[in-house]
């Protein structure tokens, strides 16, 4: 009978466990790996043939084949040498087969026998978790798969040490998932108590932040619009456990953890202007998650919003919209979570000082209208506030500090939480993101409330879905006050944010 050795596959960030199938049988030295495996599987044989021979272990001068099933799936990467070699060891009699199906095996093996990391380690866990097994690691997994508190974890350093663990189950090397918290948890060293004026501006992001509203910061270069932007996470609420597991698992995936054994803090991503669609919304021949996942449950910044690519930006509308991202390819679709507050900015012109009170515009009006125009009003639409930022006065640059991240916490997390008893039993639900039916049910109005907004749709051009946005940021401003009705200037001050003149060519000029 064939050895059978259990290790998991990640696909996007869900686990699949695969079973790893080895066979010895007579004929001339051969070893092949079937199951549909890429080049870095392939290459698997190279390594595990080396890493058993400087293990002192003797490799079969037969015929070799294995097996990784499903056929049907793609396999990639070299988390499969681990179980490989065990699998062979366990047809050469070094290993009690009897024991193989009560674990998990994945971990890269260097040419000397011993383990290094994988990616996905986490997701690979809760894979072990949903099968009923027990999981063997590599030692540097062990932080981020103990974030998982109901699998066994075994942490292996070797090939030799994996062999011990299979046939002599050792106690488990489970670490208290608080510890790896609070080793991970990282302090912000910027607070939005570092910018001199722009209280209105803060008071906004403050709103934003609240109800997770997409922002567009709009004004000259210099006024502190990346400065603000950089800022957002330090007033949004700490990351509850779901929500680290989720977002660990991404960037576990990813490789982006780099050495940290979880993300503690709200993530920022601020990709630059020449990005590619892909590595924006995440894909390749094997999917991975992209920009907008890896800024899930925190901030994705795009500074110089017109300098990125029509079909990038456009590519943004449907996560934006929908909060999560689903890549197509034609061996498999992946869907990967992107549920962030989007934050753009941009200048009124090339030049920048467009409508600047003392420096002069040298740009044509053709010139501003191109510029302008790379930004899609269906991109627009999608954005709940939009603000300006003007420059500052050197009394407000050289004065006091305002408001300090601290306070501003304070009325964020007030909001969640009246939006966490609404949406009780929701995943992870805020005011940007009601259906039209929430919208009915939690933000009724009055008739002189309607007649405000009828006003403004009909003075500034506004669309059925600017309407909708308006009314979800009019219910984030009450919450915040912990008002059970949308009064009249909750209206007006989200009427305030929706106003897209702000962004109009004056052609007189």
């Amino acid at each position: 009978m064939p050895s059978k050795v259990y290790s998991c596959y990640v696909i996007g960030i869900e686990p699949v466990i695969v079973e790893v199938e080895v066979d010895i049988s007579r004929g001339l030295p051969s070893f092949n790996i079937v199951g549909l495996p890429d080049t870095s599987v392939k290459e698997s044989r190279d390594r595990v043939k080396a890493a058993i021979k400087n293990s002192n272990f003797e490799f079969p001068m037969q015929k070799v084949t294995v097996n990784l099933a499903p056929a049907y799936l793609k396999k990639e990467g070299p988390s499969f040498d681990l179980p490989i070699a065990i699998g062979i060891l366990a047809e050469k009699g070094l290993i009690d087969k009897t024991r193989l199906s009560n674990f998990v095996i994945s971990g890269e093996l260097s040419l000397d026998g011993r383990v290094r990391a994988v990616k996905g380690a986490l997701s690979i866990a809760l894979g072990a978790l949903k099968s009923g097994k027990s999981v063997i690691l590599p030692l540097e997994n062990l932080e981020e798969a103990s974030l998982i508190s109901d699998v066994k974890i075994y942490t292996t350093r070797s090939l030799i040490e994996t062999i011990d663990i299979i046939n002599n189950e050792r106690k488990e090397d489970n670490l208290n998932p608080d510890y790896i918290l609070q080793k991970a948890k990282e302090e912000y060293d910027i607070d939005f108590s570092d910018i001199k004026g722009h209280e209105s501006a803060k008071r906004a992001l403050e709103i934003a932040a609240s109800g997770m509203h997409n922002v567009l910061l709009f004004g000259p270069p210099g006024t502190g619009k990346t400065m603000l932007a950089k800022r957002i996470p330090t007033i949004m609420p700490d990351m509850e456990l779901d929500e680290i597991i989720e977002t660990t698992r991404i960037y576990s995936v990813a490789g982006e953890l780099k050495g940290r054994g979880a993300v503690t803090t709200r993530p920022y991503r601020s990709p630059h202007h020449n990005i590619s669609d892909v590595a924006l919304i995440g894909g390749g021949s094997i999917p991975k998650p992209g920009e907008v996942s890896l800024a899930h449950n925190g901030v994705l910044f795009l500074d110089e919003l017109p300098e990125f690519k029509r079909s990038t930006l456009e590519a943004l509308r449907q996560p934006m919209e929908d909060g999560v991202v689903t890549v197509s390819r034609a061996a498999t679709t992946v869907t990967f979570p992107s549920v962030f507050m989007f934050v753009g900015s941009m200048n009124p012109c090339p030049c920048g000082y467009y409508g600047h009170p003392s420096k002069e515009c040298r740009c044509t009006i053709s010139q501003i209208k191109k510029y302008m125009g790379k930004v899609s009003g269906p991109l627009l639409d999608r954005i709940d506030i939009i603000l300006e930022i003007p420059p500052i006065e050197y009394e407000k640059l050289v004065s006091s500090k305002g408001r300090d991240s601290k306070s501003m916490k304070e009325k964020v997390n007030t909001a969640w939480e009246v939006q966490k008893e609404r949406f009780k039993g929701k995943k992870l639900k805020f005011n940007s993101r009601m259906t039209p039916k929430e919208l009915e049910e939690y933000c009724r109005i009055s008739e002189k409330g309607r007649e405000l907004i009828r006003k403004a749709m009909d003075r500034l051009g506004l669309s059925p879905r600017a309407f909708h946005r308006i009314l979800k940021v009019s219910r984030t401003i009450a919450d915040m006050e912990q008002s059970e009705r949308i009064e009249e200037h909750h209206i007006l001050e989200a009427i305030q944010y929706r106003r897209t003149d702000k962004l109009e060519v004056d052609y007189t000029f």
